[in-house]
């Protein structure tokens, strides 16, 4: 909008009239998405957060409940002990994993159970030997 609604004159027209200005200066026609069908997610059922979910796709985040969040946060740590420069990166690794599960297992958040139990750090010290003795990772 480039002015003031002036007193006495209907909304609608007013509001047409900015919008017949502008068209006339050209200012729709280099819009993003012009001539595109609308989104798919347009033609949905409404939905109140839409814009949340479209801004948390956009920037990659991603919410988990805290079970989830750290179930994957488990695997993820037990392929970083595999792929660990040394057996002390290793214990670290998992001492670190180890004490966020027993905190969780101890004192569980709402939403699903964790299903993980910690990890025997002396049986992935054993399996990260023999993967670097192989001279390979199986991950």
């Amino acid at each position: 909008m480039t002015e003031r609604k002036p007193p006495g004159v209907d909304f609608g027209t007013w509001a047409e009239k900015q919008i017949r200005d502008a068209a006339a200066r050209g200012e729709f026609e280099r819009l993003p998405g012009v001539g595109k069908p609308l989104p798919r997610e347009v033609e949905a059922t409404y939905d109140e957060l839409w814009w949340v979910k479209r801004k948390m796709a956009r920037e990659g985040i991603s919410m988990l409940p805290p079970a989830l969040a750290l179930r994957k946060e488990a695997e993820d740590a037990l392929a970083a002990a595999y792929a660990a420069p040394s057996e002390r990166v290793v214990r670290k690794i998992l001492t670190d994993i180890n004490a966020k599960i027993r905190d969780m297992m101890f004192k569980p958040p709402p939403g699903p159970p964790l299903g993980r139990k910690p990890y025997d750090v002396e049986d992935v010290v054993r399996q990260w030997r023999e993967r670097r003795a192989a001279g390979g990772s199986d991950l």
